[in-house]
């Protein structure tokens, strides 16, 4: 049994945030219908390499991380008749998403109003807030990123403003959206009311700023980037060993406390006993930890470290990570194909891999079928060019 297995989603996203969120409701059970474009599908269909071979010919491996559990139906949407056809399934549907330019599912007559449904949740993602000035402003994560000052805090403090290594203003926009979902379909569970959410990349962005956020507010500054060392507490940071990385996570002064006895050094505890004194000295402290800890290998300050208690744990690179003893990462899906694994672990209503991510198109003409279109509506719809 699923959570979400009484769920219909009609899925009208591409890309990353829309199919994050969407792939998550469909883990939980729900039946997600993808509609893609004929021919091209997914814009991430095609960003690769890397590529895998697959029985439908090479797909990206970008498109597998946010597609699986989900039909795909081709239809072409600058045809009313495919338009048309959207709305029929619109009909059966719980939910509908959508990331287009604003105003594109008024225009084509798919927005909650046009579709007259009062138990329907309708969901659109986009770039900018529709009451702001950049409303009708195309948004990418890279673009986000930098607009909304993650880009300001991350990186060497003497390197370039970096974006982060995937694209967080799209995944927590997801992540955001399919919580905004849940508590809407809640509401209507209890009321009969459906309604819209709104959701944009760069509002998504600045609320996750967090603590950096929240410091800039406090102080009317802004914060700087500080590397792989944390704005508030000390130490907290990336080490170099004599043959890699490590990080230190000292979160109380107890923990400081045991790592200056460890090291020899309990004179720490004496000139810096609190986070805010460490703080303040950061950085003689922080130059005579990365002394000491350069004498020996990462493997020996792991075993030291765990065995007084301290948090500490190897810096590894993407493949080592998936391949950790630790990591419950990887499912191999029904086809052979392997995707990252959902974290979620339920006692009663396990995730599903029910189907690995869809071929273009390969469940047009079964998620037709069951909103009254018939074998041979089909086939005039072919010679139309409405699906392939």
């Amino acid at each position: 049994m699923n959570s979400l297995g009484h769920l219909r989603i009609l899925d009208l996203t591409r890309v990353l945030a829309g199919p994050w969120c969407t792939q998550w409701l469909a883990d939980l059970g729900a039946d997600v219908i993808k509609i893609e474009r004929p021919g091209t599908g997914d814009d991430t269909r095609s960003w690769g390499p890397p590529w895998l071979d697959l029985e439908d010919g090479p797909r990206a491996a970008y498109f597998q991380c946010a597609n699986r559990n989900k039909r795909s139906v081709a239809i072409d949407l600058s045809k009313e008749e495919g338009r048309d056809l959207v709305r029929k399934i619109a009909a059966t549907s719980d939910v509908v998403i959508d990331n287009f330019r604003r105003g594109t599912m008024e225009k084509w007559g798919l927005d909650r109003t046009s579709l007259g449904n009062p138990r329907l949740v309708t969901c659109s993602i986009a770039g900018f807030s529709k009451d702001g000035a950049w409303a009708d402003r195309p948004g990418y994560d890279l673009l986000i990123q930098g607009m909304g000052g993650v880009m300001s805090i991350t990186g060497d403090p003497d390197g370039p403003p970096t974006k982060t290594g995937v694209a967080v203003a799209d995944l927590m926009t997801g992540m955001y959206a399919s919580t905004a979902i849940l508590a809407a379909l809640s509401h209507r569970d209890r009321t009969g009311e459906g309604q819209h959410i709104d959701l944009s990349l760069f509002d998504t962005q600045l609320a996750w700023l967090a603590n950096q956020g929240q410091n800039a507010l406090a102080t009317g500054k802004a914060p700087t980037r500080k590397g792989n060392a944390h704005p508030n507490i000390v130490p907290y940071q990336t080490f170099q060993a004599t043959d890699g990385w490590f990080n230190v996570a000292v979160g109380t002064d107890a923990q400081f406390a045991a790592l200056a006895g460890m090291l020899g050094r309990v004179d720490w505890v004496v000139q810096h006993p609190t986070n805010a004194d460490r703080v303040k000295h950061r950085d003689v402290l922080i130059a005579e930890l990365s002394e000491l800890f350069a004498m020996q290998s990462r493997e020996h300050w792991l075993e030291v470290l765990s065995a007084a208690d301290i948090p500490c744990a190897p810096v590894l690179d993407v493949v080592e990570a998936l391949n950790h003893p630790a990591a419950n990462a990887v499912h191999v899906q029904a086809d052979g194909t392997r995707t990252l694994a959902n974290p979620v672990q339920f006692e009663k209503t396990p995730v599903r891999y029910d189907r690995p991510p869809p071929a273009l198109g390969q469940h047009t003409d079964e998620v037709l079928l069951t909103v009254g279109i018939t074998s041979e509506q089909l086939a005039e719809l072919r010679s139309g060019r409405v699906i392939p």
